[in-house]
């Protein structure tokens, strides 16, 4: 648009001056609108709505991105604390009809986590979603958090993305015509001046008509999720404080719009509107526990403090605090989430005494609360793996556990103690039911590796990068594993195995494939 408001605006022949700017108007619609994006991602049917399959398509493309990123965290403790929030919220969403059987099926419903540390989550296409640690680091509940989530869970199933790109679309000929009469009434009137008004006024009705699109996609997932929240057992009252929590944090970097120059309703307004909903559900709280901080929590939001990189000086002041007097005052909860940043600093810091006394703090802190006993556990186990201590990591864990933090703690330390074999079936029992796990994919391709079964262990290493739209890297590894084929022995491993041959063969071929098919992908603009 700058291009177009420099123009010369000195007098000549009408309509030679009209039909120049006409042909950069169309010039510069080609900068403004990604059309070949969009006529790929837009459904041959219904009213040009996109599809499921494009908006998922779509997705794909930008988490391929986002997987690269080095902000990008894969962390087994912090993933299973938010996929079970996100599960319930999920179930909570079919019981009520928000999430349909196609997207259900459809969507990749991805939980992505990222160490920036401002306090903000948001929805992506196809189901995918990105969680800040800044925002598991300040919610005082999972309450809270299972509202943010709600809320982005219900901005998937509104199809909220799909329905903006759609009325993008829809509007953009009516902000060209605007531009074009603008181009009309200074040809007719000489004046440069009065065909930029139009032209201006054309461009602001666009991005305010945009803006209140924006308001109501956000006041419509505000009312779904809090309807998900509910209906998936969590306290109504983390709505509203967590809303609280947002206008406390904006305070900082608010820039004073004025409402209707907001994308998003002012959280005055939203705390206003969730605590009416709360009033309106009869001001009760399933168990009668609303917003009260648990051991658990505290200690997942202080790994979640530590992850996001605070650097040396913050790390060693959370050391510290576990000797202060402020800490004999606080509250269990509190106690255990001082503990739990205390160790793991200390252990980032490479203090293995000091980690390891605070975790032994931390395991009578706990002792009386299963879940948080179990965190503590872990938490014990990863300290002794940094020491090189695998032997007592190994006596910590459960070899035979089910749940994937353990289970890939437990892989770590067999991998240390060279005794990988028992870790392997349940690994790759895992992947079986949970192909695109790209963490449990890497793990089994150290354990295949700590065995000397460098076939396997290369074709493993293929499949997380498959997980993680890698392609062009996962045919390399394919096609160095059909070298190790073709000579027909790895060193110092088992003799080929001719059925894990064939299964190298066929997702090789089906993985040319995949890499013909994202060359060809329009680029993200």
């Amino acid at each position: 648009m700058q291009r177009l408001t420099s123009i010369s605006t000195t007098r000549k022949p009408a309509m030679p001056w009209l039909r120049a700017v006409c042909t950069a108007v169309l010039i510069a619609t080609q900068v403004l609108t990604p059309v070949p994006a969009a006529a790929q991602l837009l459904g041959l049917g219904g009213d040009g709505e996109m599809t499921a399959g494009a908006e998922r398509r779509l997705g794909d493309q930008i988490a391929r991105e986002l997987y690269r990123e080095p902000d990008y965290l894969q962390d087994p403790v912090l993933d299973a604390y938010v996929d079970d929030i996100w599960l319930r919220l999920k179930a909570a969403a079919r019981t009520r009809g928000d999430l349909t059987p196609e997207l259900d099926e459809r969507f990749a419903w991805d939980v992505m986590l990222s160490r920036d540390r401002s306090i903000n989550a948001f929805a992506l296409p196809g189901g995918y979603l990105g969680v800040h640690l800044g925002l598991i680091a300040a919610v005082g509940s999972a309450d809270e958090l299972a509202t943010v989530l709600g809320h982005e869970l219900s901005h998937v199933t509104q199809r909220h993305i799909a329905r903006m790109m759609d009325k993008q679309n829809r509007q953009m000929p009516l902000m060209l015509a605007g531009m074009i009469l603008g181009m009309i009434a200074a040809s007719k009137s000489n004046s440069g001046d009065a065909g930029q008004a139009v032209l201006m006024g054309s461009q602001a009705a666009f991005m305010q008509n945009q803006l209140s699109f924006s308001r109501d996609m956000e006041r419509e997932a505000d009312r779904v999720g809090f309807g998900v929240l509910t209906q998936a057992g969590f306290a109504p009252e983390g709505a509203a404080a967590m809303f609280e929590r947002l206008q406390y944090a904006s305070r900082l970097n608010d820039n004073g719009s004025f409402p209707y120059l907001r994308s998003h309703p002012l959280n005055s307004e939203r705390i206003s509107d969730m605590q009416g909903r709360f009033q309106f559900e009869g001001g009760r709280t399933p168990g009668g526990n609303a917003l009260r901080l648990t051991m658990t929590h505290a200690m997942i939001a202080s790994r979640a403090r530590v992850l996001s990189r605070p650097g040396v000086d913050v790390l060693r002041l959370w050391v510290n605090a576990a000797g202060s007097g402020e800490f004999a005052a606080s509250a269990p909860a509190q106690q255990a989430g001082t503990l739990y940043a205390a160790a793991f600093a200390a252990s980032t810091l490479r203090d293995m005494a000091a980690a390891r006394a605070l975790a032994e703090r931390l395991n009578a802190r706990t002792a009386g609360d299963p879940a948080a006993a179990r965190l503590a556990r872990l938490l014990d186990a990863e300290i002794a793996l940094a020491a090189g201590a695998a032997p007592r990591a190994a006596a910590l864990l459960n070899a035979s556990a089910k749940d994937r933090p353990e289970m890939l703690l437990a892989a770590q330390a067999a991998i240390a103690t060279r005794q990988a074999a028992p870790m392997i079936p349940p690994l790759r029992d895992w992947v079986a039911l949970n192909p695109r796990d790209a963490l449990v994919w890497r793990t089994l391709a150290n354990l295949y590796g700590a065995q000397g079964d460098t076939l396997r262990a290369v074709r493993a290493d293929a499949e997380a990068n498959i997980a993680i739209f890698d392609y062009p890297a996962a045919r390399d590894r394919l096609r160095a594993a059909q070298e190790l084929v073709r000579k027909g022995v790895t060193p110092g491993g088992p003799p080929i195995d001719h059925y894990e041959a064939s299964i190298i063969d066929t997702r090789a071929r089906a993985v040319d494939v995949m890499v013909r098919e994202q060359a060809a992908e329009p680029p993200l603009r």
